[in-house]
């Protein structure tokens, strides 16, 4: 678990990130979290968010799996990437500054960080 910790301070190192966490996708069950995490709800409300949106997503004919959420409010993104991985898949969930970031930039950085993650 050292390396997850590690992996999550970088994430959270980033000048835009306020808050992070890790999550089973299916379960909720959060593994790490740190800096402003609860600016994202629990671990259950992103899975069940996840797992709606692409629910309605497959009901409207899209095809493929989900990648990433993007939700944006006035102060704040949060991006909730899905890393997927034997089992379960996982979701890295991160709340940044809007400020600080562009939205395009902050959706591709955190698609980047999943391949780094569980390395």
């Amino acid at each position: 678990m050292r390396a997850l910790e590690a992996s999550l301070s970088d994430v959270l190192g980033r000048p835009s990130v306020v808050g992070v966490a890790l999550v089973d996708a299916v379960t909720g069950l959060t593994y790490r979290s740190a800096g402003e995490h609860r600016l994202l709800g629990s671990g259950t409300e992103l899975a069940e968010l996840v797992d709606m949106i692409g629910a309605r997503l497959h009901e409207a004919g899209a095809e493929g799996d989900l990648e990433s959420v993007a939700v944006t409010s006035t102060r704040r993104y949060e991006i909730v990437q899905v890393v997927p991985r034997q089992g379960d898949p996982l979701l890295l969930a991160t709340v940044l500054d809007r400020e600080r970031i562009n939205l395009a930039l902050a959706v591709q950085w955190t698609a980047d960080r999943t391949k780094d993650l569980l390395r």
